[in-house]
């Protein structure tokens, strides 16, 4: 039998609380009277804690349950419930519970999400979430889920696990597909529910997923953002003006009779500076082409991660930077590892000259200086721009491979081409892909360049079949002419065959070699292996062949199954069934 009552808890004294003294049955107990935070006087007997202090003891206003659950442990669970009759029903409800599971009427499996559905559905997600974290998934990642889930938390107006239903989560898809939310988005805010649902049947707070019928929208058939690869000639162009553009810029002048002539005049450390930043964007383009990088992880490596020490250069990606969370060795062409190198020693003499200043600026006279110190390891090895995808666009303007466009009276960038495809930062590493396959490498080796999952991503996705040559590719592909090569008619083979010879010039045409010698030679066996079906193109007289299975100079005379009349079919002679002599 279960029971119910009000939990007694001793607490501190409050501070300025007021003693009294009163009669009970028991004798005199003395009492404690304070006002709470909100100015509600509060009153409570004093009891003697176990280290000799002084404690009120509160008794709680609502009831608590204690009964045995299905396992045999005791539980207390607090009913919420204010009255003793309310409370005696939630005892009840949970017995009842209890009775369900060890009669079999239901599993232990779904009792347990019997706890997890009266929770509030937020607590739910700031536990999955939480759970994100602890795997170190990417803090943009986690930001988009968080985003993603409250949004159409609100819109459904799910409240606990209970509301969970496929239905309306296809219905809402269905809505924002017909306002015009691209396929991609939709399946993302699909992908992220679905996850959260794994989870929750993982952590028995669900029984299954409701969601893993919900449709994906098909991205093919609604692609928004097609990306495309450049060409070898708009790489050139575009690292060029990536390099020049933020001299020439600053030396263009804005207003007056001169305006847009490269005539400012600049003073040695802007020019200096400008300099060296069109270098650093050039090279933070060409990173990105040759090595496939994305550009949080290019943003992430610090001189560190630059070994060139070693018979190969590379750059060493650390997992907790990477997409798949891997950690990676990223190998590097000669001519970039020799940029890096060049670029790590500008940065090196830059981090002297600031420690020389700071030096100077702190020594006193006659006082030996500290030497330099190293540059430190972190580095980071390239200044990657919070805004390269704005710098990007403009850089394509400069190069020809983009126009300012007005739309609704804006102006924009248009970088689409006549099929539609754009570019951006990310197609820079689809140019490392379609680079790859244009230079005839191997597609497992691409896939491993491209650090895929799947080879399809590598070559459906990663790969512009518009840069491959496949013309030159059909080259390789055999001549086939129309018409027969011409045959001459020699002499008859020994075996007795009316009218036909191998071709003696060219064996190697027809798929085998002479074996017909001249009168008054010696013949070896004839193999019935041996395919002559190709050497009936161009012999119309050829129709029937019986072929002996001894050799010539052992002539016996031949049965009539040794001499039959055996039809030639396309892949050469039927085998003698019997060499017996008649």
């Amino acid at each position: 039998m279960g029971s119910i009552y009000r939990k007694r808890v001793t607490k501190p004294l409050p501070m300025g609380a007021e003693f009294s003294f009163r009669k009970t049955r028991k004798g005199t107990e003395k009492v404690a009277r304070w006002k709470n935070s909100k100015g509600k006087p509060c009153s409570a007997p004093v009891q003697i804690g176990k280290d000799g202090s002084e404690r009120v003891l509160l008794i709680s206003s609502t009831y608590t349950a204690k009964y045995r659950d299905a396992q045999g442990t005791i539980r207390e669970v607090p009913t919420g419930c204010r009255t003793e009759e309310a409370a005696r029903a939630v005892l009840a409800q949970l017995q009842e519970r209890a009775d369900r599971v060890r009669s079999g009427l239901r599993s232990r499996a779904e009792d347990a999400v019997v706890d997890h559905l009266a929770v509030p559905l937020q607590a739910h997600l700031d536990s999955y979430l939480a759970h994100q974290t602890a795997k170190q998934v990417s803090k943009a990642r986690i930001k988009n889920n968080r985003s993603q889930l409250s949004r159409i938390q609100a819109e459904c107006d799910w409240k606990s696990l209970a509301d969970l239903k496929g239905t309306d989560l296809e219905r809402w898809l269905t809505t924002q597909r017909t306002s015009g939310m691209g396929a991609a988005t939709l399946n993302g805010y699909r992908e992220a529910w679905v996850a959260f649902a794994n989870w929750a049947v993982l952590e028995s707070r669900l029984l299954s997923n409701p969601f893993t019928r919900v449709p994906k929208a098909d991205v093919k058939a609604d692609p928004r953002r097609k990306r495309r690869s450049l060409t070898e000639q708009e790489l050139i162009r575009l690292l060029e003006v990536a390099r020049t553009r933020p001299l020439n810029e600053a030396k263009t002048v804005r207003r007056g009779k001169r305006i847009g002539k490269t005539l400012a005049n600049l003073s040695d450390s802007s020019r200096i500076r400008l300099e060296r930043l069109g270098r650093e964007r050039a090279l933070i383009y060409k990173t990105l082409v040759l090595t496939g990088l994305r550009k949080g992880e290019l943003a992430s490596l610090t001189v560190g991660q630059l070994h060139l020490d070693t018979g190969l250069p590379y750059l060493e990606l650390s997992a907790a930077d990477e997409k798949n969370r891997n950690g990676s060795q990223i190998p590097l062409r000669e001519d970039l590892a020799a940029d890096l190198a060049s670029w790590v020693q500008e940065l090196r003499e830059k981090h002297e000259q600031k420690a020389n200043r700071a030096k100077n600026a702190n020594c006193l006279p006659f006082q030996p200086t500290p030497p330099i110190s190293e540059l430190p390891a972190n580095t980071p090895l390239l200044n990657v721009p919070a805004g390269l995808v704005r710098i990007l666009d403009r850089d394509l303007v400069a190069a020809g491979l983009a126009r300012w466009v007005k739309i609704n009276g804006k102006r924009s960038i248009d970088k689409r081409d006549e099929r539609g495809r754009t570019i951006d930062v990310h197609a820079l590493r689809h140019t490392f892909g379609t680079l790859l396959s244009k230079g005839g490498v191997a597609p497992r080796t691409a896939q491993a360049a491209m650090r895929h999952s799947s080879i399809d991503l590598t070559m459906n996705v990663y790969t512009d079949p518009k840069l491959l040559d496949v013309q030159g590719a059909l080259d390789a592909l055999p001549a086939l002419p129309l018409t027969s090569p011409p045959v001459q008619q020699n002499q008859n083979l020994a075996t007795g065959t009316d009218g036909f010879t191998p071709h003696s010039e060219h064996p190697s045409k027809f798929g085998c070699t002479p074996v017909a010698p001249t009168a008054g030679q010696m013949s070896p066996k004839l193999s019935p292996a041996v395919n002559l079906g190709s050497l009936t193109a161009g012999n119309e007289n050829l129709t029937d062949i019986a072929v002996s299975g001894i050799t010539v100079n052992e002539i016996r005379p031949l049965s009539h199954t040794d001499n039959g009349r055996h039809k030639v079919g396309a892949t050469g002679f039927e085998p003698a069934t019997s060499t017996s002599r008649t």
